[in-house]
């Protein structure tokens, strides 16, 4: 399996932008990669925005940006209020929203969701994305939920269990009002995190998986 380096400038640190339709969908699709990287980066610069939020969820997106960025000197966390479950009709705002953002941030690496994800605010954000960030990496990360749209994903990011573990705590601990939901649960999120490190023979049998549908080799 080939390894890839992610292209920066080398007189500063990494700087990356996570975007996610609602208040826990970073931590799902790229948690871990991202505990990794502040591991590794601790100069890097994030980004973290979130979309779609209300009420009690503001505080738990909040918190768990801060648990998961926790280390990092440079870092900024944006919570809007477009709503969910609409993104599609008002995708003119969030428009609007995207082109504020690439005036302020010009980042070495973008996550956002799927581009097939079946959730209909998932699919906008991934549009969006891919219109406003055009000289960029950018990975789509997955989600697992009801719908069933899990696919084929072609870059992995290998973990190691304690990562994983950590990843996990943190979901269930700030999205305690997300835990009615039948999938959001520890050893749902675990399971596919096996899966994906069995797919790449992570050394330690964890990973998480996104897609890179552009990537320039440099050989």
């Amino acid at each position: 399996m080939l390894t890839l380096n992610i292209d920066r400038p080398l007189d500063r640190g990494l700087r990356v932008l996570c975007v996610g339709a609602h208040s826990d969908d970073i931590e799902i699709g790229c948690g871990g990669s991202i505990l990794r990287l502040v591991e590794e980066h601790p100069d890097a610069e994030v980004h973290w925005v979130v979309l779609g939020s209300s009420g009690e969820r503001d505080q738990e997106a909040a918190a768990s940006a801060e648990r998961f960025l926790a280390g990092l000197g440079r870092k900024d966390i944006v919570i809007e209020h477009f709503k969910n479950g609409f993104f599609p009709y008002v995708a003119e705002e969030i428009k609007a929203f995207f082109e504020k953002l690439k005036m302020r941030i010009v980042p070495d690496l973008v996550f956002t969701h799927f581009r097939n994800d079946l959730h209909q605010d998932h699919r906008i954000v991934s549009e969006l994305t891919w219109n406003t960030f055009r000289n960029q990496t950018i990975l789509e990360y997955e989600i697992l939920k009801y719908d069933g749209d899990l696919g084929s994903p072609n870059v992995f990011v290998p973990l190691d269990e304690a990562t994983c573990q950590k990843k996990v705590a943190v979901l269930m601990e700030c999205f305690k009002s997300q835990q009615e939901k039948d999938w959001f649960t520890a050893d749902a999120f675990l399971a596919l995190l096996r899966i994906r490190g069995i797919e790449s023979k992570a050394p330690a049998g964890y990973a998480e998986a996104f897609y890179g549908r552009k990537i320039a080799l440099q050989v």
